[in-house]
């Protein structure tokens, strides 16, 4: 563990600078980007911890605390046009996309004034205006789709990817094959984005699947899969920002697994 901080370390030093030393404005601008929106993803979701707590918000939450660099690293890989879905661990994806956090908390505490006039709450936000459909709450029920969604934009030659976003645990559901097939088989534009936070719920994934490596799946449906250090975000950036454009390129689909860690439990009712 030690080796990958001082490689992300060592990576951002570069990018902020050059091998020269000397500055880089735009670059060292980014970084500084993606740290705020990290930072603010880290507060808003102890906001919401607390919130919660304090019965200001019903139904489930499940926080995002020590994932922030894979959604924000993510994100800063599309473009507005493109499609992006997630599981319901969802409020880092929301902010890292660009969804205003006042919106948000009050999606969360069922106000009108919320991104979803209320109605959907912490697991089913949702921003049309950005191309951002869901928080679902089926686990692994939006990996199919993705591939609809791409492939409507393929019809309409539209230059849209699909970023799919969904944990480990999903990757034993039935829609997982369905979806990935489905695309690898159309050649469709999607990233399947699998945050494997080392515990579907409560299981690691040595206890779950024979072959824990997700991003090995991807070897049965013929398409590219790579593991990258989530805990990075330039690492997310770069690995997830080759896949979207090799989708966009016409190169079809991609699994990714980001490896990070939840530093709560699977939510605020698992101490």
């Amino acid at each position: 563990m030690a080796d990958s901080r001082s490689r992300s370390a060592e990576q951002v030093r570069l990018l902020a600078y050059g091998r020269t030393g000397a500055r880089k404005p735009a670059e060292t601008q980014k970084l500084l980007d993606w740290y705020r929106q990290m930072y603010l993803i880290r507060r808003f979701e102890e906001a919401a911890a607390e919130m919660y707590a304090l019965g200001k918000v019903g139904g489930f939450l499940h926080l995002y605390i020590g994932e922030e660099a894979v959604a924000v690293g993510a994100m800063a890989a599309l473009q507005p046009q493109d499609h992006l879905l997630t599981h319901y661990r969802d409020h880092g994806y929301a902010l890292a996309r660009g969804s205003d956090p006042g919106a948000v908390m009050a999606e969360l505490f069922g106000r009108a004034t919320g991104v979803t006039k209320g109605m959907g709450g912490s697991m089913h936000l949702v921003d049309a205006e950005r191309n951002f459909w869901g928080g679902h709450a089926i686990v692994g029920g939006h990996i199919v789709i993705a591939p609809g969604l791409a492939l409507a934009a393929v019809m309409q030659k539209q230059k849209r990817v699909v970023l799919d976003v969904f944990g480990d645990g999903a990757t034993a559901i039935g829609e997982f094959h369905e979806g990935v097939n489905f695309a690898a088989i159309w050649n469709l534009p999607v990233v399947f984005l699998v945050e494997n936070n080392l515990y579907g719920m409560g299981a690691r994934p040595e206890e779950q699947f024979k072959v824990p490596e997700i991003y090995r799946r991807a070897q049965a449906y013929g398409i590219p899969g790579e593991r990258v250090d989530g805990m990075s975000v330039v690492e997310v950036n770069r690995v997830v920002g080759e896949a979207v454009e090799r989708a966009r390129g016409g190169g079809g689909p991609t699994i990714v697994e980001a490896i990070t860690y939840r530093f709560r439990g699977h939510s605020m009712a698992d101490p």
